[in-house]
């Protein structure tokens, strides 16, 4: 998958970028764990839903936070990383013009990013979130929750505790008039150690209901 470098807010951000198949391929955008916390694009759970929208035939892309890897800039608690998600999504859509179709997914901090994303782009369509950190970071700005989407949760998860992430899904469903689907994984902990294939076929098995009836074109 060919290497990107592409300009953000506060400087250029290092992806993995993979085009997509046919003249409007749907779009993903990936966002890889904290930072300071050892997260990269690399992580093997922002890997596996990578490959999985890649399998699809997405045109998807997965990149560096600010001052990670090659990526430039410092770690900024979150907002200046939205910035630099906004950034890789304006890179996308620059790339695939025709397409209409995006998704966003992320993992813990990733996924916080991605909800926030969410917020302030009307256009994505569905979200992925893994491990997402209900008791760890304030999620009161999805107020309404503008899409629906999918929560993967390990059920032996001590980061962010199944519990917690239900109660949020449960807050966000009865927004409005959206679906949030809670699929948590047996014997999983917060980085899905030997259950990533397990993973990757819920996210796959997610795309393809929810793109069965999708126009592209």
């Amino acid at each position: 998958m060919p290497e990107v470098i592409f300009n953000g807010s506060d400087g250029r951000l290092e992806g993995r970028y993979t085009h997509g198949e046919g003249p409007t391929p749907p779009l993903a955008i990936v966002l890889h764990p904290h930072p300071l916390h050892g997260g990269t694009m690399n992580n093997r759970v922002a890997l596996a839903m990578f490959q999985a929208f890649q399998r699809r035939g997405f045109s998807v892309l997965r990149f560096n936070f600010r001052g990670v890897g090659r990526s430039q800039g410092v770690f900024d608690h979150g907002q200046g990383e939205l910035r630099d998600a906004a950034s890789a999504l304006d890179w996308m859509q620059l790339h695939n013009p025709n397409s209409r179709i995006v998704w966003c997914a992320g993992f813990s901090f990733g996924a916080w990013i991605a909800m926030q994303l969410l917020m302030r782009r009307p256009e994505i369509y569905r979200f992925v979130c893994a491990a997402l950190p209900a008791s760890l970071y304030d999620f009161s700005f999805l107020a309404p929750c503008p899409s629906s989407g999918l929560v993967i949760q390990g059920d032996r998860d001590i980061v962010t505790p199944t519990e917690a992430v239900r109660k949020l899904c449960e807050r966000l469903a009865h927004q409005r008039a959206i679906t949030i689907d809670v699929s948590v994984i047996e014997n999983a902990d917060h980085v899905f150690s030997k259950k990533i294939d397990e993973l990757a076929q819920l996210v796959e098995a997610y795309i393809d209901r929810e793109m069965s009836t999708v126009e592209l074109a």
